[in-house]
């Protein structure tokens, strides 16, 4: 039996595939959170979910002045982060180095980056919530990431199959039903 799968043929499945570099910049514009990994002064691993701007090649995030990971970024830069969307199985992966653009501050660099997040992860309330956090202190770092890898739609990528194992291809596997 033979069975054709065309590369961008949207099924239930989506596309299952990388994302092109237009895909990524609209991901990465969405309201999607980063799980964002770093490291402690003793050399544990540290993850924590952040809000992100992702503008000119560089992730923004905005921590609180007593987040702890704040503190781990800016005495080690070191980062691994996950951006994914449940709902279509969408993710940007990658690593990368944090730089510390701003210390803890009221109303500095971090305000139209902020004012920003809150319009697309809260949309049009976003504003208000901001509003009412506007005299607590926040950090401001950018991340480059150093490597970048993405994935979409319901289905493994053709690196991870094993052929000849008694069951279907992978062509056969990742038809469409």
């Amino acid at each position: 039996m033979e069975v054709s799968m065309p590369e961008d043929k949207e099924t239930w499945r989506g596309k299952v595939r990388g994302m092109t570099p237009q895909e990524v910049e609209d991901f990465l514009g969405g309201g999607v959170n980063m799980y964002l990994s770093c490291l402690t002064p003793d050399g544990d691993p540290y993850v924590t979910v952040c809000w992100h701007e992702w503008r000119d090649g560089y992730f923004w995030v905005i921590p609180r002045q007593h987040s702890r990971w704040a503190e781990y970024l800016a005495n080690d830069p070191r980062v691994y982060f996950v951006v994914e969307q449940p709902k279509n199985l969408g993710k940007v992966l990658g690593r990368g180095k944090a730089e510390l653009v701003e210390r803890p501050n009221i109303g500095g660099e971090w305000v139209p980056i902020a004012t920003r997040m809150s319009y697309r992860y809260l949309g049009e309330n976003g504003p208000t919530y901001l509003e009412s956090t506007m005299k607590q202190p926040r950090w401001l770092f950018k991340i480059k990431p150093s490597k970048l890898e993405t994935w979409q739609g319901v289905g493994w990528a053709r690196r991870y199959w094993v052929e000849d194992t008694g069951g279907p291809t992978y062509e056969e596997a990742h038809a469409s039903v």
